[in-house]
């Protein structure tokens, strides 16, 4: 991760602001931004929660990992579904050209933002609570995480200075143009 086509990959649990920030440290490091989440919505031609009713969140998950190792992505702003984390290939391709920031927030913060849980689209079990999601789901997001920033009570803009401050020297800004495609099975 030492040229200048380094991706900021951000994970965290749902509300942790992964999108809106992403949209913004895009911006201000110009890269393009990717949001796994619409390119799930958009491959399936369905939303999450239609996976999740339909499919289940098994399902949800496993399309998850294929959307993401079709990800070919050189200065980017990824920012990933909260359960990209579930799937080491999955990380293990995000990792291959960018660095894994975790956006840490309590999960008291997290229910106060994360009012939908019956409409989000969340890959998780019927029966299991927003806290039980969590603590599955927080030393999955601590073992990828390159850095951690704690994001809960910040506004985004700090969020975003604190990420550019932690990237190692280079990574702030996008030295070349952008080079973020995604891979398309060719038609047999």
């Amino acid at each position: 991760m030492a040229d200048n086509n380094t991706s900021i990959v951000l994970i965290g649990m749902p509300g942790a602001g992964k999108s809106t920030i992403g949209v913004m440290l895009a911006k201000l490091t110009c890269r393009s931004f990717v949001d796994t989440d619409v390119l799930i919505q958009s491959s399936q031609g369905k939303t999450l929660q239609d996976i999740v009713d339909r499919e289940g969140h098994l399902a949800l998950r496993s399309i998850e990992e294929q959307v993401i190792l079709k990800v070919d992505c050189r200065n980017c702003v990824i920012a990933t579904g909260g359960s990209a984390v579930y799937s080491p290939a999955a990380m293990a391709h995000l990792r291959q050209n960018g660095m894994v920031i975790y956006l840490d927030a309590e999960l008291s913060v997290l229910e106060a933002r994360v009012q939908d849980l019956d409409t989000r689209g969340l890959a998780k079990r019927p029966d299991q609570s927003f806290r039980e999601l969590y603590e599955e789901r927080t030393p999955l997001y601590a073992k990828y995480a390159d850095i951690t920033i704690e994001s809960g009570n910040l506004a985004h803009e700090e969020i975003c200075a604190r990420i550019i401050e932690e990237l190692p020297k280079g990574h702030g800004k996008s030295a070349a143009g952008d080079q973020c495609t995604i891979k398309r099975k060719s038609k047999k």
